[in-house]
């Protein structure tokens, strides 16, 4: 079985930012991330490097800032009232959060600055504008259930759980 739409694909990975220092790596969490193919669920780059291998290719992919998390666009802030904040007093200017929004959903944001009763963020993703590089095993590959598909995600081990 090779990786296409609808299939749910498991793999593990290490990337970094071109500083040569890994950003994020599925197995210090232990398991790999699974993903439903086809729905935008990960970066496009990473998606296309995906798409028609199997189980047990290892491979690395340069995925470009266009086919990751877009160009940085400066001045791309934002004052956001700290009730839209999980735990607002333990953020610090610097650190990465996620903002829900209404009509992008979960959002990686930057926090610069807080204040009273606000919190301005950058809302560019930590890493956009970089280009990216990707050390991926692929360690499972199979069908969809209705359920995912229509839910647009996997659910499960390394999915999301309901």
């Amino acid at each position: 079985m090779n990786v296409e739409a609808n299939k749910v694909v498991s793999f593990h990975y290490v990337v970094s930012d071109g500083g040569g220092e890994p950003v994020d790596s599925s197995r210090e969490r232990g398991e790999p991330l699974s993903v439903l193919i086809g729905h935008g669920n990960i970066i496009p780059g990473l998606e296309k490097a995906l798409l028609g291998r199997a189980v047990g290719d290892r491979f690395e992919v340069v995925v470009q800032p266009a086919e990751a998390y877009g160009e940085r666009r400066a001045n791309f802030t934002q004052r956001v009232p700290k009730k839209y904040f999980e735990h607002p007093e333990h953020l610090q200017p610097g650190m990465s959060t996620v903002l829900n929004t209404r009509e992008a959903g979960p959002r990686m944001v930057v926090v610069h600055k807080i204040g009273s009763s606000v919190i301005d963020v950058d809302l560019n993703h930590p890493l956009a504008g970089k280009t990216l590089t990707f050390d991926v095993e692929i360690t499972d590959i199979r069908d969809a259930t209705e359920e995912e598909v229509a839910h647009r995600h996997a659910h499960g081990a390394g999915g999301h759980d309901h």
